[in-house]
């Protein structure tokens, strides 16, 4: 997901309108608990569950 990381991290932000702090939040928690970015924005309860689906719809059609 390297290649597609800039990519997602512009989807979050203009798709799913997920602000700056949230996904700097979410970024902090990775480096201390590795996995995957979406899985940590919802664990956090910084997306939904349907915002999540709809961020591994996307992660599909790459």
């Amino acid at each position: 997901m390297s290649a597609t990381y800039p990519q997602l991290l512009h989807f979050l932000e203009r798709d799913l309108a997920l602000s700056k702090d949230s996904i700097d939040v979410a970024l902090k928690h990775l480096e201390q608990d590795p996995g995957p970015l979406p899985m940590i924005l919802w664990q956090y309860g910084l997306v939904t569950i349907e915002q999540l689906d709809r961020i591994y719809d996307w992660l599909e059609t790459l």
